[in-house]
């Protein structure tokens, strides 16, 4: 206790600089998520992708990013083990921010999409084992989380598979395209409108909360697909067929269709990941403040004052403008070329895996998701499609992120230990 009343505003001034850190991190590596997609199919240029993110992530975090958070990150601790020594906790998760976010700035310099989930938890996991002992750490829920490494990305790549193919019979290989389009198109908007309003509902606005019912979650989705599929429709009245296009191979004036699509996608997207990964920052922050300002007192919860959201989507503002670029790169153009319709599909599959995971309590990654959709969409193309070497970079910075975290978390662990006392 005597450390944490002798350093107590130090150690949480600098909590505050690790989770803007590790913020930052987010908006350098996982925005791609939201906006990688629509960037590298050219629906939207990367400034454009920047200014919806900046508005609808910082939006996503402030409103619906949590007001209250789990001190413990998913569980992974035992908060118990910590009661007689409050500051080792405080310690842990101030490593574990430092860990993540340098381990995101490594990631991101490189463009590697990585998942910042698998980053803090590799993080807290390091710490907890080490600094506190194995039996501290909640090894069932690892597990679970590195079983989601294989299934969300096959999930989403299947149904991203069956989507574009979906599209392919319905509009891409008929002989009027681009009337086929504008036919088919209000109804995959709906689809659209419905499973990221699942996403918000399910991932976003649970942390203020706003809980619905079963039943009325569906049908606040419906009513909202409906809603994007009046509004999209009336927009693609003004698309029309170039005259110097051939008319019955019309892909670019069909992309076009497409590219309405991809706008609405990617802010509805940056909403529902500013709301949900904002978390992975915020919520250490959330349990070094909680510790601190109790004195020492080790709770389950803790109240999230407004200021710690606002760091949150600062630091994932930043980290997009500052650096974001380069990630939104490898997930637009890298893995796969990408048009309206082919990251439609993939964006959809991402949202809808997400979905059906936030339904089932299945921990996943939404890196790992939007890659494998991209994925299922090249493989939709047939195999030459696909960029192998970019891709097997994506695997492997996958299998190095939770030991890369875990390793980190150690040493600054050990490091604050020397610097404030143990």
């Amino acid at each position: 206790m005597d450390i944490i009343a002798n350093y107590g505003n130090v150690l949480l001034i600098l909590a505050i600089v690790f989770g803007t850190f590790m913020a930052w991190g987010i908006g350098a590596n996982d925005v791609a998520n939201a906006m990688g997609t629509s960037v590298g199919s050219g629906a939207v240029t990367i400034k454009q992708a920047i200014i919806i993110a900046v508005i609808f992530e910082f939006a996503g975090a402030i409103l619906a990013g949590g007001e209250v958070t789990a001190t413990i990150r998913k569980g992974i601790l035992d908060a118990e083990l910590f009661t007689n020594d409050p500051h080792l906790l405080v310690y842990g998760m101030m490593a574990s921010l430092l860990a993540a976010g340098s381990w995101l700035l490594i990631a991101s310099s490189l463009g590697w999409p990585v998942s910042t989930t698998h980053s803090i938890v590799g993080a807290i996991v390091g710490f907890g084992a080490v600094g506190v002992g194995v039996d501290a750490v909640a090894w069932n829920k690892v597990f679970q989380i590195i079983i989601s490494w294989i299934a969300s990305p096959v999930l989403a790549g299947i149904i991203s598979f069956i989507l574009f193919r979906s599209l392919q019979n319905l509009i891409i290989d008929t002989q009027n395209p681009f009337d086929n389009a504008k036919k088919y198109v209000p109804y995959y908007m709906f689809l659209v409108g419905f499973v990221v309003s699942l996403v918000t509902i399910f991932k976003g606005l649970k942390h203020v909360g706003l809980s619905f019912s079963t039943s009325s979650s569906y049908l606040l989705a419906l009513g909202s697909g409906l809603l994007v599929a009046i509004l999209g429709t009336l927009m693609i009245r003004n698309i029309h067929l170039n005259p110097d296009e051939n008319k019955d191979f019309s892909f670019a004036s069909m992309e076009r269709v497409f590219g309405v699509l991809m706008i609405i996608t990617a802010a509805a997207m940056a909403f529902a990941h500013g709301s949900n990964d904002v978390a992975n920052a915020i919520g250490p922050l959330a349990a070094i403040y909680s510790v601190i300002e109790s004195g020492g007192l080790i709770g389950s919860k803790s109240a999230l004052p407004i200021w710690i959201l606002l760091v949150g989507g600062f630091g994932i503002v930043v980290g997009l403008i500052t650096y974001g670029h380069k990630v939104i790169a490898t997930i637009g153009t890298g893995i796969t070329q990408l048009t309206p319709s082919r990251g439609f599909a993939a964006t959809l599959a991402a949202a809808a895996t997400v979905v059906i995971a936030s339904g089932t309590g299945i921990p996943v990654s939404t890196t790992q998701v939007l890659v494998g959709a991209v994925l299922g969409v090249g493989l939709a193309r047939g195999m030459a499609a696909l960029d192998t070497q970019v891709i097997n970079k994506i695997f492997l910075s996958w299998v190095i992120t939770l030991p890369a975290g875990a390793l980190m978390s150690i040493l600054f662990f050990f490091a604050l230990k020397g610097a404030f006392g143990a």
